[in-house]
């Protein structure tokens, strides 16, 4: 009887490459910030799982249910918190699913045989041209997509209260929303792009009016005075929304002084969390 010799510390960190690329390119596809620390804990809870499955009495760890649940355990780490997870975590699956199948096709091409422990001798070429292959190929899936969102699409870093958060903005030459008090742009963000930096005021946004929120905040010491209400308008909608002075503000990495924020309950875009 032929025996298998697998090197575990060869087969994690094959394991943790690939599946750290997977993220990166799922969350590139979803147009997300890039949280590069948080894709490395995703593909350590991957490539764990993979040196689990061959662990003496382990073995029931190759069945489908256990690979589902671990892939989703890795979707969770590497997208929990994002404002379309679940789109975010099925993007992942859709790409590890592509990748595993240009891996299958390449190597039975060459005469590999699988079995259901998944795990094949793959040498590096394989693994390079597989990935290329699915990279390719979900580049041209999403390449008019992705060619109109990434030349509009801008990295914003916001500190406000001594907070900061980051998310992604659309730069929309239709947007003319404006402070008539002061005449400053406006930018308008979706309500979990600023939920780190507005605290308990977030809760209130997405609860009450706008007039009302302003009025318990401004018996907050924290928040007294920082908000104020503009008015907007939009097709067949029109009303107020609260807006702030941000204490630093980044586009790009440039800073931007002249622009106030605008906070808006509900989500503002596919891809993106504010507009310009």
């Amino acid at each position: 009887m032929l025996m298998q010799v697998i090197y575990v510390d060869s087969l994690f960190f094959l394991n943790l490459c690939i599946d750290y690329l997977l993220c990166l390119v799922s969350a590139r596809v979803c147009g997300l910030v890039l949280k590069r620390s948080r894709y490395l804990l995703a593909a350590l809870i991957g490539a764990g799982y993979s040196v689990a499955v061959f662990l003496p009495g382990l073995d029931f760890l190759a069945g489908p249910l256990c690979k589902l649940a671990a892939a989703l355990l890795m979707g969770l780490a590497a997208f929990g918190g994002e404002a379309k997870m679940l789109r975010c975590c099925a993007v992942f699956l859709s790409v590890s699913a592509a990748f595993g199948g240009a891996v299958w096709a390449i190597s039975m091409a060459g005469g590999g045989v699988f079995s259901d422990r998944a795990y094949l001798p793959v040498n590096l070429r394989v693994l390079v041209l597989s990935f290329a292959l699915c990279y390719g190929g979900i580049s041209l899936l999403f390449r008019r997509r992705a060619k109109l969102m990434d030349r509009r699409r801008v990295q914003v870093r916001l500190v406000f209260l001594g907070r900061e958060s980051r998310f992604m903005a659309l730069l929309d030459t239709g947007n003319s929303l404006s402070d008539p008090v002061s005449g400053k742009a406006v930018m308008v963000a979706g309500l979990h792009a600023l939920r780190p930096v507005l605290g308990q005021a977030a809760e209130l946004f997405s609860s009450a009016s706008p007039v009302d929120a302003l009025e318990l905040l401004s018996r907050l010491p924290e928040y007294a005075g920082k908000f104020r209400l503009i008015p907007y308008s939009a097709v067949g909608v029109a009303g107020m929304l609260p807006v702030f002075t941000p204490e630093l503000l980044t586009i790009d990495g440039k800073e931007e002084k002249e622009l106030l924020v605008a906070v808006s309950p509900t989500a503002v875009g596919d891809g993106f969390e504010a507009v310009i």
